[in-house]
């Protein structure tokens, strides 16, 4: 027997629902969590109220945990026991898995006592020529058995899958428990790291793009919704260009996607640029590329950013492509402008220089410029001057 198959066998068959296998829904936020420490349950015999595993098969789990972090096993071997329990996961219930991050949030944190010791040490040493190597010291003893953990987890087969689905599932949570911010901080700055920029490859997606990745574009977009096939293959015309940020643990799932559209003259709305019956325009001698709509896909990578980078990248590509585009807009909406800016607008002028308010005067056809006179040109930014 496999080691994957054996650690999940082993928890598996403790479990009050091992026979009920099968995906398993998250916990909703409402409801109700168990008041005692992951800590408190170890030791104790009974299982309490919403708690779901047992005391038992807590300890049996938290063992199984350690073993992935075994400083004594390779990268590999941690990566099979991670797979193991990945497989039990995925068959557990929802409130099998709150204890399971439970345990991964409260029993894998630093070691306090070497958090306190370095930081004395670090304090002692300021000024001296060992400041450097105390905060080397203290850095190190941050660093938690936790995050070991979720690397080795990463390394198993579909481990970077799982860990943003944990997360997904974590973040409705925070709210109602929260012993589990400590495993979400960690997930969330290990995957800055590991989806940094660096490591994303910008990739074109056409009609021509597996059917698998078109019906994720369907599926994910959040902006405009997808009506069908004629509509995703209109999207993806010849006039059209879709892009998105892919990362090589995940092929074929885009992280983020934008879609942009080539016309003659700025568009003042989306109806045309959705329209599946309008003529297609040639790129080539398009002079403006409008950015209507850019999804995030996955929700375990709040807080990880890549809509500013994705667009910058797309511009520069563009540029190469279709050196007679001038203009790159967005149609995208800014929730809440109109009423923020009604409120603040009289005040934001009051703050301008005269020069400032000059070339805000030029701009609008307004001297001097007032409230008014800027909230219609936000209603009708097309019927400003071009220079401006």
């Amino acid at each position: 027997m496999s080691t994957p198959d054996w650690i999940n066998r082993s928890i598996a068959k403790l479990l009050p629902n091992a026979k009920n296998g099968g995906p398993r829904a998250s916990p909703k936020p409402g409801a109700a969590v168990s008041s005692r420490s992951t800590q408190q349950r170890l030791q104790g015999t009974l299982r309490r109220g919403q708690e779901a595993l047992s005391p038992r098969v807590l300890r049996r789990t938290l063992v199984e945990l350690q073993g992935i972090v075994d400083p004594q096993v390779s990268e590999v071997e941690g990566g099979r026991r991670a797979m193991g329990v990945i497989q039990w996961y995925g068959s557990a219930t929802a409130e099998q898995r709150r204890d399971a991050w439970l345990l991964m949030s409260e029993q894998f944190g630093p070691d306090a006592k070497k958090v306190s010791a370095a930081r004395e040490q670090y304090d002692a040493a300021q000024g001296t020529a060992d400041e450097g190597s105390a905060e080397m010291r203290l850095r190190r003893a941050f660093v938690s058995p936790r995050t070991r953990l979720l690397k080795r987890f990463a390394v198993a087969p579909q481990g970077m899958r799982f860990l943003l689905d944990v997360r997904s599932e974590l973040l409705p949570q925070l709210k109602v428990d929260k012993r589990l911010v400590a495993l979400d901080a960690e997930l969330e700055g290990l995957f800055s790291t590991w989806f940094d920029l660096a490591f994303l490859e910008l990739r074109r997606i056409s009609w021509d793009s597996p059917a698998s990745l078109i019906e994720k574009l369907m599926r994910y977009e959040a902006v405009h919704d997808i009506r069908g096939w004629a509509d995703v293959k209109n999207r993806l015309d010849s006039d059209r260009r879709c892009y998105g940020f892919f990362h090589p643990n995940l092929p074929d799932e885009p992280l983020i996607f934008i879609e942009v559209a080539f016309t003659q003259a700025m568009a003042d709305s989306i109806t045309p640029l959705l329209d599946e019956g309008a003529a297609p325009v040639d790129p080539a001698s398009s002079s403006s590329a409008v950015f209507y709509s850019i999804s995030n896909t996955q929700r375990g990578l709040r807080g990880v950013s890549f809509g500013d980078s994705l667009i910058k990248r797309v511009v520069e590509t563009l540029r190469e492509e279709f050196p007679r585009l001038r203009h790159f807009a967005t149609l995208s909406p800014i929730p809440g402008l109109r009423v923020w800016l009604g409120k603040n607008a009289t005040d934001l002028l009051a703050r301008l220089d005269d020069k400032q308010r000059g070339e805000l005067s030029r701009a609008l056809g307004s001297a001097p410029p007032s409230a008014a006179s800027l909230l219609a040109a936000l209603e009708s930014p097309l019927a400003l001057p071009a220079s401006s």
